[in-house]
């Protein structure tokens, strides 16, 4: 499975761990959305969507099934990501 698209839904720019929304494309057929990339404990990773269960613990909807995946999706959210934040960079701010 090739990731086809990744598009930065939104970014956040408090201080709060979440850094932002994202939804990620599989061979032009499959899209996850609310994919999310959180900065704690000094580096930044990726969540997968997830539901709250019944005792108020959170459960994957969808999730890699081995790590390699997960490292080849981490990498290429985190990549797309970094790439959105220069892009805002740049936009000159209106005074």
């Amino acid at each position: 499975m090739k990731i086809t698209d990744i598009k930065i839904r939104k970014v956040f720019d408090d201080e709060s761990p979440m850094k932002a929304v994202v939804s990620v494309t599989f061979d032009d057929q499959l899209a996850l959305h609310d994919v999310k990339v959180i900065y704690a404990k000094e580096k930044h990773f990726i969540v997968m969507p997830s539901k709250k269960n019944p005792d108020g613990s959170y459960r994957d909807i969808a999730h890699p099934i081995n790590s390699e995946f997960r490292d080849e999706l981490n990498d290429a959210v985190l990549t797309a990501y970094f790439e959105e934040l220069k892009n805002l960079e740049a936009i000159p701010v209106e005074q």
